[in-house]
């Protein structure tokens, strides 16, 4: 046993299975404007792997077969991928519900109003990176950034995104440092404080996210001489309470080459479903595949893609 799993045998709960199938999380880039200092995927501009329509079209296909009703595409930066469109009418024609990760740069950037528009028109529910303030910002993602990520969600809130109920625009929190998430409902309202009576913007919620201790985060750690301190924070920090609501016990997430993991953080590291496309009445009661970084996802108040656990 890995030392998850002997944490979970601790408590009674392993192995790890998966229950009905919510979501279909999609990857369908590595390829990324920015070099985030904490993404667990190394994306950058210099990646090229990018899903193709075959395999775009699989994920439809996959949502269809398992009863998911929901679509979560990330990336690297998903705007950057020149099938986006086609990709979420596609998906719109199956009526399901609809999220895009972003880093708000690209999506920002000028010539993409259009794409912002589409999103809007077709419902598409947007969770952007938003860490912190200013400095720590440009610490993770690079100089203006921050900046920048105000000037989108200026225009996205001008769009009724965070204004009308149909339109989510929920933010995400990444600590900068060798840290847990500070308490998520106390951050949002702090965030919603500070964004409102400084920019005058609106978002839906705030989505707090540990690191992982893999990809560009875990060369940090590396670099500072932090990997074993960080580990051992994680462990120390065990919550069962967190394990019911683990988002690789309702998802799927399948790869910009069609592989299929638990979750995006085993897909990074090559831990492959138990199940396989092809059997997708095999996906629920599934054992998920577990290791070391999933400390990361039971720390504290826990952590998934859509924020703390409890």
């Amino acid at each position: 046993m890995n030392p998850f799993d002997q944490k979970l045998h601790s408590v009674g709960r392993f192995p790890l299975i998966a229950g009905d199938i919510t979501t279909v999380q999609a990857n369908i880039s590595l390829v990324c404007n920015l070099q985030c200092t904490h993404c667990h995927w190394s994306c950058g501009p210099g990646r090229t792997e990018i899903m193709d329509w075959s395999t775009m079209q699989a994920v439809a296909d996959l949502a269809r077969q398992t009863g998911a009703r929901k679509v979560d595409i990330t990336g690297g930066e998903p705007s950057l991928h020149p099938e986006l469109r086609r990709f979420i009418e596609l998906l719109a024609d199956d009526d399901l519900e609809i999220t895009v990760r972003t880093n708000f740069i690209a999506l920002g950037t000028r010539g993409n109003e259009t794409l912002c528009q589409f999103l809007r028109d077709a419902g598409v529910n947007l969770i952007g990176s938003l860490p912190a303030a200013m400095d720590n910002n440009q610490s993770q993602r690079g100089r203006r950034t921050y900046q920048r990520s105000i000037e989108c969600i200026r225009m996205l809130n001008a769009l009724g995104y965070a204004r009308s109920n149909a339109l989510r625009l929920d933010l995400v929190y990444n600590p900068a440092q060798a840290n847990l998430p500070p308490d998520q409902p106390q951050l949002e309202h702090d965030y919603r404080r500070e964004l409102r009576e400084k920019f005058d913007i609106d978002f839906s919620s705030l989505l707090t996210i540990a690191n992982m201790p893999i990809g560009r985060f875990a060369t940090d750690l590396q670099n500072q001489g932090k990997t074993e301190n960080y580990r051992q924070m994680l462990r120390d920090a065990f919550n069962a309470d967190t394990l019911d609501a683990l988002m690789c016990r309702n998802q799927i997430c399948i790869g910009w080459d069609g592989a299929l993991a638990d979750c995006d953080f085993n897909l990074a590291l090559g831990y492959l479903a138990s199940a396989r496309a092809n059997e997708p009445q095999q996906m629920q009661n599934r054992r998920i595949a577990t290791g070391e970084h999933c400390f990361a996802c039971t720390a504290g108040k826990g952590s998934s893609c859509g924020g703390a656990l409890i």
